[in-house]
């Protein structure tokens, strides 16, 4: 299995850093091939809502940045995981940039293999990712047609048993 990691923290070695090191580890293990983007070390702007990947450009976005780099990726990639820390109560201002230029990529059709997608979120305080949950499980997942394969947050800090889940979510990409 083809799996994209889009780690979208700004620390190297944060909470989000170490969700996406125990998923990846684990992944490899049972023989998936893991991609992990660091979102925030890349230029990647917003979308501009000019419709010129719907109009005109079949699914290429206008815009000449970085994404380029994850739209590539995307096309053979099996498993999508958005990796963030919760910032005002919602995902990286850099991941959901992300997100957002998906529009050209799931036009006309989503990437062909894409087929399951799971989220690691880490908080300073619990419950403040229920806004980033609804959006993944209610609308991301569905707009894309995607299976979740789990959806997993950390408050305060890294646990072992936070770990352990998403290991667990690694161990089941063959």
């Amino acid at each position: 299995m083809k799996i994209l990691v889009l780690n979208g923290s700004p620390r190297p070695n944060g909470n989000t850093s170490q969700m996406v090191a125990a998923f990846k580890e684990s992944a490899e293990c049972v023989g998936s091939e893991v991609t992990v983007i660091e979102v925030c070390k890349k230029q990647i702007h917003g979308c501009i809502a000019c419709e010129y990947c719907h109009a005109k450009g079949n699914g290429q976005c206008v815009q000449k940045d970085d994404m380029q780099e994850i739209y590539d990726v995307l096309k053979d990639t099996d498993m999508l995981v958005l990796a963030s820390p919760i910032y005002y109560h919602g995902i990286s201002g850099q991941l959901k940039c992300v997100i957002d230029r998906f529009y050209s990529a799931a036009y006309p059709m989503g990437p062909r293999n894409l087929k399951k997608a799971a989220m690691f979120l880490s908080s300073g305080a619990s419950r403040q990712y229920e806004g980033a949950k609804y959006s993944f499980e209610n609308d991301f997942l569905g707009y894309l047609g995607l299976k979740n394969m789990g959806f997993v947050t950390c408050a305060g800090g890294v646990t072992q048993r936070t770990l352990d889940e998403i290991r667990s979510i690694g161990a089941r990409c063959k």
